[in-house]
């Protein structure tokens, strides 16, 4: 519920005074209260000057925190390398700001001025000795297509569709290339038409002409990447057209200094490029929880009534209409949605459930607190339900206040900011990286539904006096199979976003575990779960390395909706199992504890390992397999594919 509360800036929150804020913080050691202040004062001034003050300060808690950095401000690390055609040298601090303010201590490696070809080519080049994550590949269509942009008038149309056809290829050559030295996460600019194409309005009849032509590379540009695992599109075209070819160009500056971006929208590219970093990092919300009051709908239910609250196809009630679609849009992408509201509940229920302007209902909704406590309380509720860290939640209300209090009681929440117009609301929530993906498992487009069967299952529990009793009555049928084209995505996903029970951590791409698929001592295994009350899709993944008479667990996790149900005793037996099968005398694994991962800490003590060694990361476990008694729970049914049984 919204109060009424003004939404101006207190005057020791203005940008002058949090900088020295800041500085006093740093001076006094409070280094994660110092951090908190400088992603405040980055949401509040997102400009240049603000961005060379955030990353110097970030420089300064790095040299006085050193290697405790990652510990102390939880930030997660990320090497991004910049191929570009143009000046981008700008942007830099102001995507290295944002990302700190996703929570990512990003380096950033330039790549020198139109080098791009030689960079991607040469496997001892600058770009592959800076090992990065990701890469951005940003050319210009003058770069990509020079007889396209400027010759265009003067060509032939079978010249001008040969001219088309090498620039593809040029593009496959160079990815083909990349991938075989890099298993990084590789990121293209689409090429940008041009906003006053060489034959004016004749250009646009016929699919042959400029326009049509750089449409058509973009097309196959598309296609290209399709063919290789962690290769995406950025679509530069349409980022351009978003903001207006007019707007967005400054001629003087990319004829004196080759920057073409305008001063007001280089944010704007490096905000682009977060909506790629950002998944790519792990760094995204898994649940996003909404207010209702002036955010779901305009009034205060209690107050207005039913009739009272604007919610609907007309303005004012369209711009909370436009908000439910960018919600529904988001739940369609694997995000469970969630409600936080000060509220009377019958109330509210009666709006969710019978307003007819809603699009939200209560089935959109995978847990629901509807009550007068404490919005920060009602949060770790709604993670516990859930089974997510509060890391994973992101938070939307109208309210300043609000946001201010769970910000400073939960800083792991993602708090989307919201101005007064609701008209912006829908796009304040399509602009926030967090929620970006890019793969679509069928787990993810079926969360709401599994989640509601989680629910099932929980109420269910409570008629059990045993835990076995229980897991008979669930009929538990699980399936292993070996990484494939259909599960690569998921696998990968699973390394990048599990947490809770996860042994050692160890985050994977998609070209990475491809990569490690075709390596015969490498064994990549992934779990599949359903029971009576439905499919819980794929949820654990376990990575082995055969060496010598030993097989190490270099990964070993499974999704928090399954933790607890001896789902994991069945996947480490298949483990052991197989590796018998290969010759294999002893099962190794290490236990990397995190500040999340607590739940698996004594996964291997409790099934007859013995600790080895232990070290400032960790400890290394190992089982005897000769001796071994580790068997999977008789109450659950494993089917085993046939190449897993044969030990590949």
């Amino acid at each position: 519920m919204s109060n009424s509360i003004s939404n101006s800036t207190p005057a020791e929150h203005n940008p002058s005074n949090l900088r020295a804020e800041v500085d006093k913080l740093i001076a006094e050691g409070a280094f994660d209260l110092s951090a908190r202040r400088l992603a405040e004062l980055w949401r509040r001034d997102p400009a240049s000057g603000t961005a060379s003050f955030v990353t110097s300060r970030l420089e300064e808690l790095r040299e006085k925190t050193r290697d405790k950095l990652g510990n102390t401000l939880a930030l997660t690390k990320f090497k991004l390398a910049i191929l570009r055609s143009f000046t981008v040298e700008p942007i830099v601090p102001l995507l290295r700001a944002e990302a700190f303010a996703y929570g990512i201590d990003l380096e950033v490696h330039v790549g020198d001025f139109n080098t791009f070809v030689q960079d991607m080519l040469d496997s001892q080049s600058t770009l592959y000795r800076f090992a990065p994550n990701a890469v951005v590949l940003a050319v210009r269509a003058d770069q990509a297509a020079p007889e396209l942009w400027r010759d265009f008038a003067d060509l032939a149309p079978e010249v001008a569709q040969q001219a088309a056809e090498r620039v593809v290829r040029g593009y496959e050559q160079w990815i083909g290339a990349f991938r075989k030295h890099s298993q990084a996460a590789l990121i293209i600019h689409s090429l940008e038409r041009p906003s006053s194409p060489s034959l004016g309005v004749l250009d646009d009849q016929s699919e042959a002409g400029q326009s049509g032509l750089i449409r058509q590379i973009n097309r196959e540009l598309r296609r290209i990447t399709a063919g290789f695992h962690g290769v995406y599109v950025l679509d530069y075209d349409a980022l351009v057209a978003r903001h207006g070819s007019e707007h967005w160009h400054d001629e003087r500056k990319w004829l004196t200094a080759r920057l073409p971006i305008a001063a007001s929208h280089l944010l704007h590219m490096a905000r682009e490029w977060m909506h790629f970093i950002v998944p790519l990092s792990g760094r995204t919300a898994k649940v996003l929880v909404v207010d209702l009051d002036n955010t779901l709908w305009g009034g205060v239910i209690g107050e207005d009534g039913m009739t009272g609250i604007k919610v609907g196809s007309e303005y004012p009630g369209a711009a909370y209409q436009a908000l439910h679609r960018a919600l529904l849009d988001l739940s369609r992408k694997g995000i469970l949605l969630a409600v936080c509201s000060k509220n009377n509940l019958d109330d509210a229920m009666e709006a969710l459930e019978k307003h007819p302007g809603m699009l939200l209902r209560p089935k959109h909704f995978a847990a629901v607190r509807i009550n007068w406590t404490d919005k920060a309380q009602n949060l770790r509720e709604i993670a516990q339900e859930l089974n997510v860290g509060i890391d994973a939640l992101a938070f939307l209300d109208d309210n300043p206040f609000e946001r201010e209090q769970v910000r400073a009681a939960l800083p792991e929440v993602t708090v989307i900011d919201l101005g007064k117009n609701p008209l912006e609301y829908a796009s304040a929530v399509r602009n926030c990286a967090a929620f970006e993906r890019l793969t679509l498992s069928s787990e993810d487009q079926q969360r709401t539904e599994i989640y509601a069967a989680q629910k099932q299952r929980a109420g269910a529990e409570q008629n059990f006096q045993s835990k076995e009793d229980f897991f008979r009555f669930l009929e538990q049928e699980a399936e292993l199979e070996p990484v494939s084209n259909l599960t690569l995505a998921r696998i990968a996903q699973l390394t990048q976003k599990t947490n809770q029970f996860n042994l050692t951590t160890r985050r994977y791409t998609e070209p990475q575990i491809a990569e490690m698929a075709k390596q015969p001592e490498w064994h990549i295994f992934s779990i599949r779960v359903r029971d009576r009350f439905g499919d819980h899709g794929l949820v654990g993944v376990a990575i082995t390395h055969d060496e010598g008479e030993q097989c190490e667990v270099d990964t070993f996790l499974l999704s928090c909706r399954v933790i607890g149900r001896t789902v994991e005793t069945a996947l480490l037996a298949h483990l052991a199992e197989s590796a018998a099968q290969r010759g294999r005398k002893r099962l190794v694994g290490w236990f990397l504890p995190t500040k999340k991962n607590a739940p698996a800490r004594d996964f291997y003590p409790q099934h007859g390992f013995e600790r080895q060694e232990a070290n400032g990361t960790g400890s290394l476990w190992a089982m005897d397999l000769k001796s071994s008694t580790l068997r999977s729970p008789d109450w659950i049914k494993l089917k085993v594919a046939t190449s897993l049984r044969h030990g590949n």
